[in-house]
């Protein structure tokens, strides 16, 4: 298995291809691909990205067919599935690299601030199940301000909340970060340029 650094490297050089629209994958068959993996994967990384349509990881990245672990789920949130499914992948991969990727403009994320203060008899469970695992992470900032600035606050506040619960709330993830075999960091794709940038 590659290291995290190299992983890293090579998500930077996929969104620069896709970037400049050079990508690679995208343009091969993957047949040859398709077959070669039906006994078993190496992802090099662990994506936990948002469900939103226009935020596919595989393509933002120009990687192919089992490359990518990708988990994704509205507001790329951390809860025990999500926790659970980044576990599996490093025990039985071996991959050394996570990263929760956000993105600008998240609907999840707008529709959390919009919510706030507000009564929630009127939202479905399970929406609320979801905005109730942003609206911590958003308590903090000041609501009164310009609702863009408030809106790209608000995305990094809760993908470095994602962050902070993947590092310190599962024993087995917490333990291999502090041994230095796993690196688990943030990113925010953006919907108008498409490049990520990762956060130290």
């Amino acid at each position: 298995m590659i290291s995290a650094e190299e992983a890293l490297n090579r998500l930077r050089k996929g969104n620069k291809r896709f970037v400049s629209d050079s990508s690679v994958f995208n343009k091969i068959s993957h047949k040859s691909r398709h077959h070669s993996l039906t006994e078993d994967q190496d992802p090099f990384a662990i994506i936990l990205g948002c469900s939103d349509s226009r935020a596919p990881s595989e393509i933002i990245f120009d990687q192919g067919l089992g490359d990518l672990f990708v988990i994704r789920v509205a507001g790329n949130i951390v809860a025990p599935s999500q926790i659970g499914s980044i576990e599996f992948a490093v025990e039985k991969f071996g991959t050394r690299l996570v990263v929760v990727m956000g993105h600008s403009r998240c609907g999840a994320i707008l529709a959390t601030l919009e919510g706030l203060g507000q009564p929630l008899e009127g939202q479905s469970r399970s929406l609320r199940s979801i905005v109730d695992r942003i609206r911590p992470s958003l308590i903090s900032l000041d609501i009164d301000q310009d609702p863009e600035t408030l809106l790209q606050q608000a995305v990094h506040a809760n993908i470095h909340s994602s962050v902070h619960q993947l590092q310190h709330e599962s024993n087995i993830l917490k333990n291999l970060v502090k041994k230095g075999n796993l690196l688990v960091l943030g990113a925010e794709y953006s919907l108008e340029t498409g490049i990520v940038n990762f956060f130290d």
